[in-house]
């Protein structure tokens, strides 16, 4: 996305001439990414806000107004998942710390400070998976060792390239099949309620097995496009049944497991859904 640097605010009067003021002082820093460029979130200027009529149909604009705030944005990144780490993997040495720097490194790098990953298999992975034995309700055979060849290792590489500041949180495509109401992992279907708990469990379980390895888990989603029947993992969840999944189960659990601080996000689903 291409930003253009008159960055102004909206019309004057409906602002008092001290906000104006206060703004007009501030330095604002413009990043661009374009085309046939070498701007990739490139540091290109400083500008400053000034006030401005109505402009100019052909006149390309950014509006502030800075008696009006909103949601903060918690960070930028993108998805560590099998596919990704299976990929890294595979390239030379060098090529691996080139693209660390190129994503992670915030001085010669976009700087991602925010990550997702998947508990257990998705449709970026290379093959259907779980971290319990098949019928295992109580995950006594809880284990995270599928993920210790790739994506363990790719995410603790990760996280030291950003000095330990990147906020990583995880999510499910899907239970495990014999927790579901259509004994797949793919296709859609629903957590059958009777392993409600067994799935807030197999949550806690899994922070804290990647605390152990040493990849801190900032937040939780409850599901991945809670709406979608698809034709790799996913699970069909109604925003009831997120509510009730969270406040009966996942949320109870999670803080009696000691892990309160971590962020809990419903309606995991595609930009245009949001």
């Amino acid at each position: 996305m291409l930003f253009s640097k008159r960055l102004i605010q909206a019309e004057p009067s409906e602002v008092t001439p001290q906000a104006n003021r206060r703004t007009a002082a501030r330095d604002v820093t413009v990043y661009t990414t374009a085309d046939q460029t070498e701007y990739r979130l490139a540091r290109t200027g400083t500008v400053k806000f000034k006030p401005m009529g109505q402009p100019l149909e052909t006149q390309i604009c950014v509006f502030v107004d800075p008696t009006r705030t909103f949601q903060t944005i918690v960070g930028v990144g993108g998805a560590l998942t099998d596919a990704s780490a299976e990929t890294f993997a595979k390239l030379p040495k060098p090529k691996q710390q080139e693209l660390l720097n190129a994503y992670f490194n915030r001085d010669t790098g976009i700087g991602y400070t925010l990550a997702r990953t998947n508990i257990h298999s998705c449709d970026f992975s290379s093959e259907s998976y779980t971290y319990v034995r098949e019928g295992d309700k109580e995950l006594k055979s809880f284990s995270v060792d599928h993920d210790k060849e790739f994506r363990i290792p790719f995410i603790k590489q990760a996280l030291a390239a950003t000095g330990g500041r990147l906020n990583i949180f995880a999510s499910p495509w899907s239970p495990p099949a014999f927790m579901k109401n259509n004994n797949d992992m793919l296709h859609g279907g629903k957590l059958k309620p009777e392993f409600y708990q067994s799935w807030a469990n197999y949550f806690a379980k899994f922070i804290k097995a990647y605390e152990r390895e040493g990849i801190p888990i900032w937040g939780l989603t409850i599901q991945n496009e809670p709406m979608a029947t698809q034709k790799w993992e996913s699970c069909i969840f109604s925003a009831e049944e997120e509510r009730d999944f969270l406040k009966n189960h996942l949320g109870p659990t999670i803080r009696r497991e000691g892990l309160a601080a971590q962020k809990i996000i419903v309606w995991d689903h595609n930009r245009d859904l949001i």
